[in-house]
């Protein structure tokens, strides 16, 4: 034996073929539980229908609205203070809850007045509900005027939660509608509530708007008044800075710039006189430098004065020739003529030389004309300088008054459009259905409601059935045994009862004295069955000592292995049931008499073996215990207890030991190992599993042989309606066989 685990024969595999799902199974598992089944359908259904039943009957009623892509537009070259909205599907879905939001109903509320409403206000004397029904919950009426500010905030939340627990608003598809339902009890409400908000929905854009202009026009207002203020003061800072800087200006140009291009073109002009008196007194002085009489002067040639005295001179002059020519050089006519044009030509040359003189003069003031001209322009150009310097905070100034003009040009053009606008404005939606009165109530609805209790019934009652099978603590069947322990199914030991349609024929008989007087029942077949399912466990090898065990008290040990006992001597074995539970030993209750030796006496040598051994009626033996025969001593563990079994070994064909509970007593698990096979017995439907588990843990490591697990007081009237996967679900089908 492997000494890291016990031995165990492994569990049949199941067919390969066999479906992963089988009905039977499912009808098996629902007809062990029918009655938890029908218990919990029924009372989910009976919930239901007494549900409906105390129903108020409800009416609902919508109004539809339409968010209207389409402005009018009164104005087309105005914009609006605050636009529309866009047409996508977020905004829509916005809307939605825009509609659904604790402001519109806390406006609803304060329109139709619902603070009045019982319904909507259980504070109010005459509310419905369960305070109405349950005296006990009745609360004196607080007046409003003697509650908090907390209170009467309450209060409200209260009444807009239940206005809003009748609102249903949906976006119709993928549209621009919105459809605003609302149940209430009375119809003509559900209708007048469903409008209400519907109406106020398109009043509160509209009102948006109206105070977004508003606000707009007040802040214009006010920033077109500030900015007059600040432009005019602008103008008056350039004014006053042109005046102190000398900056005036007239027709584009400042003052300076208009004298200095004055005195430019004055300068110029005087210089170019000066020149061309230069030139002429020049060519005058350069004529006479080169003998000339200053007849051929250019000034003298235009000179009126020496015009006429030429003029005199010739006529002289030709009388002069006239006269010589008559009277000889000595003449006194001819000599005072002479006299006369050399008096003539003194004069021309007197008025050669004023002219002379006249030109220097010209000269002299065309230069000094020139020279204050140029210092005037120099002087000018000083000025325009300086002028210069205070411009570039001229034009400081002059652009932050033409900033300030241009944003008060636009405010104030801004400010003309939004007054113009005040009175136009549209909502961007517009109710295109309104709610009606409703006919007919929309709940409850008995029929819908029948059939959804019914389908939540049977649902529920699948759920407790799936949730018992969950939490079920025992096993039913072989295939439970094999799945969820892993080690093989070597029977079942039914209830006796369960086994005869009279439970009168018992006559207070135990289910051993059944045995030996019904060889032939179904529960003598029962331990026939056990008894070939643990003398062949070990395959190839004899199995005489067999260790009987539990892993609780009270799983019907004593009884099977009695049993056991008397069906192997029925069948010619010789065999002896030892009684190895010393602390609550009860094979003794199958005897005759009490023993006054037993297994403790035995091995302490005090009595013999076949002393203290025991004669059965069915011919087994039995090797029992006295009532007080706990000790503290390792009896199982001792050399005595060795020798005993070995001796057992030679005289007996079968050894059955009824030991102790692996859970309860540690003696069991010393015992086991000396045993060929060890059996475990488990109440059927009421051992847990993991009881079973854990004493199926403690026998590991010791080299034990575990022949199987057997199921004890099976109900095989209930096992053959239910225990698919067992032999005992076609219990009906073969019992003919028996004679109970």
């Amino acid at each position: 034996m492997d000494g890291s685990t016990f031995e165990t024969q492994t569990a049949p595999a199941s067919d390969a073929g066999a479906p992963a799902f089988d009905l039977n199974v499912i009808i098996a598992v629902f007809r062990r539980r029918l009655r938890l089944f029908a218990a919990v359908a029924l009372a989910v259904f009976v919930a239901v229908v007494l549900y409906t039943l105390q129903q108020t009957p409800t009416y609902s009623t919508a109004a539809q609205v339409m968010l209207d892509v389409r402005q009018e537009q009164v104005a087309p070259d105005m914009n609006a203070v605050l636009s529309g909205l866009p047409a996508d599907s977020a905004v829509v879905d916005t809307e939605v809850e825009v509609l659904r939001s604790r402001s519109l109903a806390g406006r609803v509320v304060q329109k139709l007045k619902l603070e009045e409403d019982p319904y909507f206000n259980p504070s109010l004397a005459g509310a419905k509900g369960v305070r109405a029904w349950l005296p006990f919950l009745k609360k004196a009426v607080t007046p409003a005027d003697k509650l908090s500010d907390i209170e009467i905030q309450r209060r409200r939340e209260r009444i807009v939660d239940r206005v809003l627990s009748g609102l249903n608003v949906r976006r119709a598809g993928v549209t621009y509608l919105i459809t605003v339902q609302y149940t209430h009890p009375d119809p003509a409400q559900a209708a007048k509530l469903a409008n209400a908000f519907a109406d106020l929905y398109l009043t509160e854009q509209l009102e948006a708007k109206f105070d977004a202009t508003k606000q707009a026009n007040e802040w214009l207002n006010t920033r077109v008044a500030d900015l007059r203020g600040e432009l005019q003061q602008a103008e008056a800072d350039v004014q006053q800075y042109k005046i102190a800087n000398n900056l005036m200006s007239a027709q584009g140009a400042t003052l300076t710039e208009q004298e200095i291009s004055g005195l430019n073109q004055q300068l110029a002009g005087a210089r170019a006189e000066q020149a061309e008196t230069d030139a002429r007194l020049s060519i005058a002085r350069s004529q006479l430098a080169r003998g000339s009489t200053g007849e051929d002067v250019g000034e003298s040639l235009n000179s009126p004065v020496v015009q006429q005295l030429r003029k005199q001179r010739a006529e002289k002059s030709a009388a002069v020739a006239d006269l010589s020519g008559r009277y000889g050089d000595r003449h006194p006519d001819l000599l005072k003529a002479r006299r006369e044009l050399a008096d003539i030509d003194g004069q021309i040359q007197a008025e050669i030389k004023r002219i002379i003189s006249n030109l220097e003069a010209q000269a002299q003031v065309a230069r000094q004309r020139t020279g204050s001209m140029a210092g005037s322009v120099g002087a000018a150009r000083g000025a325009l300088a300086g002028n210069n310097r205070a411009s570039i905070r001229l034009g400081e100034l002059e652009r932050k008054a033409d900033s300030v003009r241009t944003l008060y040009e636009s405010l104030l053009g801004r400010f003309k459009q939004t007054t113009a606008q005040q009175g136009i404005e549209q909502a961007d939606a517009r109710v295109v259905s309104r709610a009606t009165i409703p006919t007919r109530p929309s709940a409850p609805k008995p029929s819908l409601n029948l059939m959804i209790g019914l389908v939540v019934a049977l649902g529920a009652g699948v759920a407790a059935v799936v949730l018992a099978e969950i939490l079920m603590a025992g096993l039913f069947t072989e295939d439970e045994v094999e799945r969820r322990l892993g080690v093989s199914y070597l029977g079942s030991v039914p209830l006796l009862s369960s086994t005869l349609d009279d439970t009168r024929a018992l006559r207070g008989l135990t289910p051993p004295d059944y045995l030996l007087n019904k060889p032939l029942s179904s529960f003598a077949e029962s331990l026939r069955k056990l008894r070939a399912a643990i003398l062949f466990s070990k395959v190839g090898e004899a199995v005489k000592v067999i260790a009987v065990t539990s892993s609780l008290p009270g799983e019907g040990k004593t009884t099977t292995t009695f049993s056991l006992g008397r069906t192997l001597a029925a069948s010619g074995a010789n065999v002896v049931v030892v009684d190895c539970d010393l602390r609550q030993g009860a094979i003794n209750r199958f005897l005759p008499t009490a023993p006054t030796v037993g297994l403790i006496e035995v091995l302490n040598g005090a009595a013999t073996l076949d002393e203290a051994l025991v004669n059965d009626e069915s011919g087994a033996k039995v090797l029992p215990l006295m009532k007080s025969a706990y000790t503290p001593r390792d009896v199982f563990g001792s050399a005595a207890f060795l020798r005993l079994l070995a001796e057992l070994r030679q005289r007996f064909d079968v050894v059955l030991l009824d030991t102790a509970p692996l859970l309860a007593i540690a003696d069991t698990r010393i015992l086991a190992p000396h045993a060929d096979a060890v059996v475990m017995l488990a109440r059927w439907k009421r051992t847990p599993v993991k009881a079973i588990t854990s004493a199926l843990s403690l026998l590991q490591g010791r080299g034990v042989f575990l022949a199987g697990v057997a199921l004890t007081q099976m109900d095989l009237k209930a096992q053959s309606r239910y225990g698919y996967g067992d032999a005992g679900y076609y219990y009906k089908s073969y019992r003919k066989y028996y004679a109970d």
